[in-house]
Parts: structure tokens; sequence; C-alpha cells
């Protein structure tokens, strides 16, 4: 299907897909076997001006939006999800310093992060604060000029790696998510270290460690917005990435349903290749079906926040929920029809359907999308009466 991307967003897309198929594809089971960090691969992600892409140029980027971020994303999760996990969480740290940042943090921090310099992290989730945000310990005290961290975070992308984190943390106990506030904490600042490198079922090219601060003091010019702006902080920022996770499911689909086609057509039984099964075809059917409506779904809510939309929580939480739901159920299906040849490791598919799990849990779990839907349905109702 065509959907009526400019030349200037095709050209992103194929040079995109460029890297996957050069860079990714052939490492991609050794980063998957032995729990590497891709590092190589953002080199050449940043030398492409990729992972500028969705930056203001007047700080080094290259102004695009949620689509072109969109097309990415899905070209390097056809690929590789854990690579597309470690580009995509770089753009999802970056948001609230976009989104929150005055103009003197946007001004030290994102030409480095346009220019693949400094990757970024996004420290929100915590042993009791996952899809309950105001489960938050991680405490900031102010004491004169100068913020105090106490607390740890949980299963952080690209921990450890990245340079620069922003980091959701309790100002004020007393007021609930709403003393909640956002800050930015750089790599090396004393008091501030990592915890063990998680073993990840998958998307295990990615690196997943705990965020670990203890008396981590940092200027108080490190906090974004202001006290108790943290839950609108995070709120904003993950209705913006979320579109990006939803790309990340179709990604992973289209690669899947490459490979099954692939192999369903050198597969012979009976005397014929099962591709000319009827049973695999509906199958294979039922897959490119999803695969488009979770595109057209996809694209579609992009393009609306590219518009300049301010009410795309429950879009947002759309584009993620279907477009990981078609991940898992296409990589499984793929699994399926390529028998036991696809649960081994000599075929990408089985790595795929691991990776795919993931989509429907970080980011919100596609049960908090389901709830975050079904309020805004509510809210929709009650303003026709």
């Amino acid at each position: 299907m065509d959907y009526f991307l400019t030349e200037e967003q095709q050209m992103i897309r194929d040079l995109a897909r460029q890297i996957a198929e050069e860079k990714v594809v052939p490492v991609r089971a050794e980063l998957d076997e032995k729990n590497e960090y891709p590092w190589e691969i953002i080199k050449t992600l940043a030398q492409s001006d990729m992972i500028g892409l969705f930056i203001p140029e007047e700080y080094g980027g290259l102004g695009k939006g949620c689509l072109e971020l969109c097309l990415v994303v899905e070209e390097l999760s056809r690929a590789c999800v854990g690579v597309s996990t470690t580009y995509a969480a770089n753009a999802l740290g970056t948001y609230p310093i976009l989104l929150f940042g005055t103009d003197e943090q946007k001004k030290k921090y994102l030409p480095d992060i346009a220019a693949g310099k400094r990757l970024v992290a996004f420290g929100l989730t915590e042993a009791n604060a996952g899809s309950d945000v105001g489960g938050i310990q991680t405490t900031a005290k102010l004491e004169g000029n100068e913020y105090v961290l106490n607390g740890t975070k949980q299963w952080i992308t690209n921990g450890g790696e990245a340079e620069i984190y922003t980091i959701i943390a309790i100002t004020d106990k007393s007021k609930g998510p709403r003393g909640a506030s956002a800050f930015v904490v750089e790599k090396g600042t004393p008091g501030f270290t990592f915890g063990k490198k998680e073993n990840k079922m998958g998307i295990r090219a990615s690196s997943t460690r705990e965020l670990i601060f203890d008396n981590c003091r940092i200027p108080k010019e490190n906090i974004l917005g202001r006290e108790g702006m943290g839950f609108i902080v995070a709120m904003k920022t993950l209705d913006s990435s979320r579109i990006g996770v939803g790309a990340q499911g179709l990604g992973v689909a289209q690669g899947a349903f490459e490979e099954a086609v692939k192999f369903a057509r050198q597969r012979h039984q009976f005397g014929h290749p099962i591709i000319s099964f009827q049973a695999v075809q509906h199958m294979l059917a039922d897959m490119a079906i999803e695969i488009e409506a979770a595109r057209s779904l996809i694209y579609s809510v992009a393009r609306y926040v590219d518009s300049g939309a301010k009410d795309i929580s429950k879009p947002s939480a759309m584009a993620k929920t279907f477009g990981t739901d078609v991940g898992m159920k296409v990589t499984t299906n793929a699994v399926q029809v390529m028998g036991g040849s696809g649960y081994m490791k000599e075929y990408p598919v089985e790595k795929m359907m691991r990776d795919a799990k993931i989509l429907q849990i970080y980011e919100g779990t596609n049960q908090i999308q389901r709830n975050i839907i079904g309020q805004e349905i509510i809210k929709e109702a009650a303003r026709k009466k």
C-alpha cells in the first residue's frame, strides 16, 4: 500500500532499512547471544543523522517529527528489537528535555545528543512504581543550591551506557504524585552508580540496569520545569513515545512475516511447498491484514501528533496497544508456520517472538493502555451529554 510518504520520508525510511540490513541483520544473533550493547550500530546511526532526527535544527538535529521517528524505529525493529529499543530509549529520555527544558538546558544537552556523542535514558520505573507512578520512592531534597537524590530506579534501558538521565523523583511526599519532579542527572555525578546488567528473555542487545542514587547532589538548575511537575513530565513524555513502541511491534511483525513467507515457499511437504496449503495461506493472510491495519493506525496517529494536536493520550495508547499486540501475535504465528524450524535459533523468528513480548509490557502495559482508552471514552461520552 502507498502511505503517501514524502520524498524525504521515503529517503529516511530507505536509509534506515539499509542500515538495518547491512549493519544489524549480520550481527543480531551474536548481539542477542552475548547480551552485547550495539555501540557500532549506534555510531552508524549517529553518523547518518538518525540519532538527532527528531531534535530541532537549532540544536543540531534534523527537526523531523513523530512519523519520521516511527519509520526509523519500524525498520530497525524489522531487523532487531534489541537495537531499536536502544535507539528509541534515547528518544524517550530526550523528550523531557525537549518538552520541558529551558532554552539553557536545551543548548547544554541537545547538541551532543543530536550528534550521538551522549546517549540518554529515562528513569521512571522502580520496584514499587511501574504502572503505579504514585509508588515512586526516589526522593530529591533541596539543600541550598543543590538537590540531593536518594533511591533506586529499576529496569532502565540504556542504563550504564547513557551519559544523560532524565529522572522522576519525589520532592514533596505529602502531595503524592503531584509531589514528583523531573531532573537531569549526568553519569559520573558522585553518588550516582549502577546495578547489575539484567539477563533478559529478549531485547538482549539493549542494556537494562538499576540506577542507584546515594546522596547524589545535582545543581538545582537541573530541574525540568518546576517542582511538582514530574507526573506531567512523565505522562507527556510517554504520550509522545508510546507510538514508537507501536512502531516496534509493527516492525518486528513485518520482519517475522517476511521470514514466514520465505520459509513457506521453500519448505515442501506431501510433494508441495507449504505455502500452497490453504491453512498456511490463511495464517499468512491474517498476518498481512493485521500488519497493514497496524501500519495505517500508527502512521495516522503519528501524523496527528505532528499536526500539533494536544489530545494524544487516547490515540497514542491505541497505537501502542494494537501495534504491540500485532507484533506478539504475528511473531508467534510465524514460529507456528515454520514449525520446528521456527523454534530453533538457526532462524530469527524465535528471537523475534522473545523480543516482541516486552513491547506489551514496557512504557505502560497494554492493560494500562486499555484503561487510558476507556477513561478517555468516558470523558468523551460525558462531554456529549
